[in-house]
């Protein structure tokens, strides 16, 4: 699988661009801000139907516009597919494939299956349990439609929930018999959501240390823990436990939204005791391990984004990232630099040259290959 074009009205700093990509790697180069990363954002939106970098849609559309536009023909089993994306002002997202408008988004996800890396992944590290959890669910959501429809109906029903919890304080009354059914359908989508994450995680953990002491050359000792409360009994009962102190704080403070993973080097937090290259390179193999098990299980190579990774890796760690994301493991792949050069040496390095667009400002100049 392979993205062969793209093309953007108004997205972001783009009044319009159109590209026609190599089926092996493609680097977009220029200056900060020049729209290297808006392009790499462009694909996801193909792949996920969304940003990257920011979920309101509507604040992807360039400055005084009233509208964007991407699409992209996809050549998958040998046989081209048409995505289209177009986003107005006050309107409904459409989104489309082969010109047929998806009746929900959810049935795209996983058709063009996407890993991204880039310097916002730090979130992962440094932010809340939230951002570790959206990694999980990104990476089985694209393998697994069963897991997304349970996470939507878990999510939509823990919002019920924890509007009813909060209704009930204020009204003064208790309304049991629907909490009971929120707490049927939490239990029902919430255990198998622990179940197949648990499962994941078995399967992620030997490939992740795999790749992270390929990057490292084995110089570190890396672990990441998935936690949840469901490893401490029934769920059902765990919410039994948990009501007086849900009705306190009108929200539920028990289930797989809890989940967490716990990242670790020489057993200490990484944190706060991993350095910006280790951190780093943890992140990179995160993303390098799901990209594997997502070709495992879909049976064809996902799109590789690397967003402005030579930030705060040594040489060392570059060279060793280039060769192991351009051997025949990996498909096509999208790179962003600010420097063309390195771009260039790099690569000739390990004897292979990507097809290069130099941005400036929203404009394309002609690729140079060599």
């Amino acid at each position: 699988m392979h993205l062969k074009t793209l093309s953007l009205i108004n997205f972001k700093n783009y009044d319009e661009g159109e590209f026609s990509f190599s089926d092996t790697v493609n680097a977009f180069t220029g200056n900060n801000g020049a729209g290297k990363t808006n392009l790499l954002d462009a694909v996801h939106y193909l792949a996920l139907c969304k940003s990257y970098f920011n979920p309101i849609d509507s604040q992807q559309i360039k400055h005084e516009k009233e509208f964007f536009v991407i699409q992209g023909k996809f050549i998958k089993n040998e046989t081209q597919e048409l995505i289209a994306v177009g986003v107005k002002k006050n309107q409904k997202k459409q989104f489309k494939r082969n010109k047929k408008e998806y009746p929900r988004l959810a049935d795209h996800i996983g058709l063009f299956p996407l890993v991204m890396i880039s310097p916002n992944d730090i979130s992962l590290i440094l932010e809340g349990s939230e951002e570790r959890r959206k990694f999980i669910d990104n990476a089985l959501s694209q393998t697994d439609t069963q897991y997304l429809d349970e996470l939507i109906i878990y999510n939509k029903t823990l919002q019920n929930r924890n509007a009813l919890l909060k209704s009930n304080t204020e009204r003064g009354n208790f309304d049991a018999s629907l909490l009971e059914i929120f707490d049927e359908q939490l239990v029902n989508c919430g255990t198998k959501i622990f179940e197949k994450r648990k499962a994941f995680i078995e399967v992620f953990m030997p490939v992740f240390n795999k790749h992270y002491k390929y990057i490292s050359n084995q110089t570190e000792v890396v672990e990441l823990v998935y936690e949840s409360q469901l490893f401490n009994g029934n769920f059902k009962t765990l919410l039994n436990n948990s009501l007086q102190r849900d009705r306190i704080l009108q929200r539920t403070t028990t289930g797989i939204h809890k989940d967490e993973l716990v990242f670790t080097i020489g057993q200490m937090p990484l944190k706060k005791f991993g350095s910006q290259g280790q951190q780093k390179s943890f992140l990179i193999a995160l993303k390098l391990a799901q990209y594997t098990i997502l070709n495992h299980l879909k049976g064809y190579k996902p799109l590789l984004l690397l967003d402005d990774i030579f930030d705060k890796l040594d040489e060392h760690r570059i060279k060793k990232l280039m060769t192991m994301v351009s051997d025949d493991d990996f498909g096509q792949i999208f790179i962003t630099d600010t420097n063309t050069s390195r771009i260039k040496y790099i690569f000739n390095e390990i004897g292979k040259m990507p097809k290069i667009f130099e941005i400036d400002n929203g404009k394309i100049n002609e690729p140079n290959e060599r």
